[in-house]
């Protein structure tokens, strides 16, 4: 195969609120951890549960879009690509984090259905427009390019 593919789906839920910073040059960034749960049958037939636990970043307005409009326990669809981050820590020890940009998400339920506030788009809990604020259509947010990958001074 010619050329390289780095392209993340993953569907789960928030395990906490989404921690919105600015960088030096007042770049928007968020970081957020989603877990993803598998449900498998072992060979003796017991079902069993795995849960996975995936760090995330997001930039620009999709960081901000996400910090207003989800937090801990929301479902939510994210699309991305995997980058590794390395670092040494105190002690000098080399590090290394596996972590997902994400690039566009969708919200996955509906804050209408489930006798919230605003509703919205087909299927997602899109933000209305009653606020004033901006309708991102169908329940899903693309940013535009991405701020640079720097070392982030926090």
């Amino acid at each position: 195969m010619a050329g390289n593919y780095n392209k993340v789906f993953l569907m789960g839920n928030l395990t906490r609120d989404v921690e919105l910073r600015h960088t030096s040059g007042n770049q928007p960034v968020a970081n957020l951890s989603i877990a993803v749960n598998r449900r498998f049958k072992t060979q003796s037939g017991e079902q069993r549960d795995e849960t996975t636990f995936v760090d995330c970043e997001a930039w620009g307005r999709t960081a901000e879009v996400m910090s207003q409009y989800l937090s801990k326990g929301r479902p939510v669809f994210v699309e991305g690509r995997l980058r590794l981050d390395q670092w040494q820590d105190q002690q000098g020890q080399n590090r290394s984090k596996l972590k997902v940009v994400i690039e566009s998400f969708q919200f996955v339920d509906s804050r209408a259905e489930s006798g919230g506030g605003s509703g919205g788009g087909s299927g997602g809990a899109a933000p209305s427009r009653q606020g004033g604020g901006q309708d991102y259509g169908g329940g899903s947010y693309e940013s535009g390019p991405q701020g640079p990958d720097d070392d982030i001074p926090f």
